[in-house]
């Protein structure tokens, strides 16, 4: 166990790529700590993919990305424009009711984050707006994709933790409406005291709305299809994630018309490379996971904990904190596919439902994409804004601010994330 622990921090600092950290750190532990063959760890890297039910992940990223090049996310600023863009602050809001509206298609945070900040940053430095708190909204906008079903992280967390899809998706919505509510609420205050650049003179028109609204009908269809079909039983979240991308085409190419057949093999080329990248470390990270299991890891942390302490809520107060720290540092995906098959059976040893656990870890992990040193989607807005990650990282106070708010009522308000699925399910 120290060999793969020790291993995997001194690559992961170092600067090594998390997916060779990961298998170079397993392939050490298991030559010196065990006698298992090293066929295992080509076994245990087939193992770790040959499911059905990440079939769904290219499919759910193929159809975001037809969504950033067909037009869909620019009407989808239109209509959170009509909707919110009469209040103080108007683009801040714009943005994050946006960024909501593209987490319920693509499930990619950096995609969101992209296509969000291409959008709105120009406008907001032509309307003199606080540029580095802007690039901190629009990140934290874009990890929305992270808890707003299809997420992919839920996918993995639900797989990971053995529990259904479905009800991890519906689950997720509470929170994710909760955390846009957040970030809407302390941008507005932000605005009240900022200055003329901040207000609004173009009233509320229902007319506007509507007009808005039937535009972007068709690409709001989208997340209807796959939370619907996976809820109601039509289909499975593979099955979904193919109806998604079928609809996406449809939508883009035939009512829109934006997108050209001949941009669809730079577009699925694009796909296969992103997915490719996050399966290649599913699979390495299940090399990891079956080491830290086999050392009796898992046992040694519950007795740990147990001894710490015999509270629910001092567990989860200590896990909050794990999780924040290591979403600074780590890929999500590594991080849930690490420790969840961890933590999990310890939360449920304190009677915590295995979905509200599994939508803290996701609200936890989203939070450290908007977090520095790694803070990928900061990153992405940083990037497109031309600011230094520094200088936005003095602006990100706010918006983790509302999402910490947010965390701590999923955490201890059951109901937040369970309410749905108990109902429809």
């Amino acid at each position: 166990m120290i060999w793969a622990a020790g291993g995997f921090l001194i690559l992961l600092v170092s600067g090594t790529p998390i997916v060779l950290a990961l298998g170079i750190a397993a392939l050490l532990a298991i030559e010196l700590t065990t006698n298992a063959p090293i066929s295992i760890v080509a076994q245990r890297i087939y193992g770790g993919i040959s499911s059905f039910t990440l079939m769904a992940i290219p499919f759910f990223v193929a159809a975001g990305l037809l969504m950033e090049a067909g037009g869909i996310a620019r009407r989808f600023v239109n209509l959170a424009s009509a909707l919110v863009g009469w209040i103080t602050g108007s683009l801040y809001l714009v943005s994050i009711v946006t960024g909501t509206g593209l987490a319920a298609i693509s499930g990619s945070g950096s995609a969101d984050t992209a296509a969000i900040s291409a959008v709105m940053t120009p406008e907001m430095r032509k309307r003199r707006y606080d540029i580095d708190l802007a690039a901190s909204v629009i990140a934290a906008s874009g990890a929305l994709a992270a808890i707003i079903p299809p997420s992919i992280i839920m996918i993995i967390i639900a797989i990971t933790a053995n529990q259904s899809i479905g009800a991890m998706f519906l689950g997720g919505i509470g929170p994710g409406l909760l955390v846009m509510v957040g970030l809407m609420l302390g941008c507005w205050l932000f605005a009240r005291r900022g200055g003329d650049a901040y207000r609004e003179h173009e009233a509320f028109t229902l007319r506007r709305l509507w007009v808005s609204f039937v535009d972007a009908a068709p690409g709001l269809l989208v997340p209807v299809v796959i939370v619907g079909g996976i809820v109601g039983g039509i289909f499975t979240a593979t099955e979904a994630a193919c109806v998604a991308l079928f609809t996406t085409l449809v939508i883009t190419i035939f009512v829109y018309k934006e997108l050209r057949l001949k941009d669809l093999p730079r577009i699925f080329l694009r796909a296969i490379s992103l997915s490719a990248t996050v399966l290649i470390i599913v699979s390495t990270a299940s090399v990891f996971t079956w080491i830290i299991a086999t050392q009796g890891f898992p046992a040694m942390l519950r007795d740990w904990l147990t001894g710490v302490t015999d509270s629910a809520v001092v567990f989860l107060l200590l896990v909050n904190v794990l999780l924040l720290v290591v979403g600074m540092f780590m890929e999500s995906i590594s991080a849930v596919l690490i420790l969840l098959p961890i933590l999990l059976p310890i939360a449920q040893s304190y009677g915590i439902n295995p979905v509200q656990f599994g939508i803290i870890t996701a609200l936890n992990l989203s939070i450290g994409l908007v977090t520095p040193p790694y803070g990928i989607c900061l990153y992405v807005s940083a990037t497109v804004a031309g600011r230094r990650i520094e200088q936005v990282s003095r602006r990100v106070w706010l918006p983790l601010l509302c999402m910490l708010v947010v965390l701590m009522l999923v955490t201890f308000v059951p109901a937040i994330s369970l309410w749905l699925p108990s109902v429809l399910l």
